[in-house]
């Protein structure tokens, strides 16, 4: 009977350990933001587009790849609709190795439409070393490989807290994050109010920045969405007169059947 308690005890002193380890690294679920790309009619905002390619270029791009992308994508009709000529000037703002030449030699131009984004690191082994043994992710994709991306990303990046609750423990170059699985990235804030110095004016508060990444994260891992909302819309409209034709012929043969017995 005494075992049985003591037993009893251990057993619930182990589920409250465990249950306290588990709340200490809980993450809070993602804020909820409205975006102008939600819903059946959602498009992107071109201005929030082109300030978050900013931003991603002043302040991420030095870690983060996005080997999914060519500069002239910029330019493409449904994303940030920058003109051939902006493009152009972008692109060439870039150094990019090419060749072999004639000599068999690499060497290095100014980048033009065509080329891929500039990645930060010439390999994965120059990306750890460079930030202390973790791998940034490439954004080509980043959005979609998170449930409710947009607002996980956006909630992320708002996420830094310097009071760190009781429990957990970071480690050197580890910062607490209270959107993040486990609390804990490797990610320093990134952002600061007025960081960024906006071409169009626009206040660069950190959620105004937030914001108008992840809209450019999001346009990065789905460019057709505006297209895809279109042609699925047309189907639906499509498939409703359909079905409605197909209901007012089987009503006129049934009635004519009807009508003979």
């Amino acid at each position: 009977m005494i075992f049985g308690k003591i037993k009893l005890i251990t057993i619930l002193l182990f589920l409250s350990l465990v249950t306290n380890s588990f709340a200490a690294g809980e993450a809070e679920k993602p804020i909820s933001k409205s975006w102008s790309f939600d819903g059946i009619f959602g498009t992107f905002d071109r201005a929030a587009l082109q300030r978050g390619y900013q931003v991603y270029t002043e302040v991420c791009s030095s870690c983060h790849s996005m080997k999914q992308l060519s500069y002239r994508n910029l330019a493409e009709k449904g994303g940030p609709e920058f003109t051939e000529e902006q493009v152009r000037v972008i692109a060439s703002k870039f150094e990019v190795t090419d060749g072999p030449n004639e000599n068999g030699d690499m060497f290095k131009r100014p980048g033009v439409p065509s080329d891929k984004f500039i990645n930060p690191f010439l390999n994965e082994k120059a990306a750890r070393a460079a930030n202390g043994g973790a791998y940034p992710p490439d954004f080509s994709v980043i959005v979609k490989a998170r449930a409710d991306g947009a607002n996980y990303v956006y909630s992320l990046l708002l996420g830094y807290d310097e009071k760190i609750p009781k429990g957990i423990k970071l480690e050197d170059g580890v910062y607490y994050n209270k959107y993040m699985p486990g609390n804990k990235i490797r990610m320093p804030k990134p952002f600061s109010k007025d960081g960024v110095k906006y071409a169009d004016g626009t206040s660069a508060t950190e959620e105004q920045i937030s914001a108008d990444v992840t809209t450019f994260l999001m346009w990065a891992a789905e460019p057709h969405l505006e297209t895809r909302k279109r042609v699925g819309f047309k189907a639906v409209i499509y498939l409703l007169v359909l079905i409605s034709l197909v209901y007012l012929v089987k009503k006129k043969i049934w009635s004519r059947i009807e009508s003979k017995v």
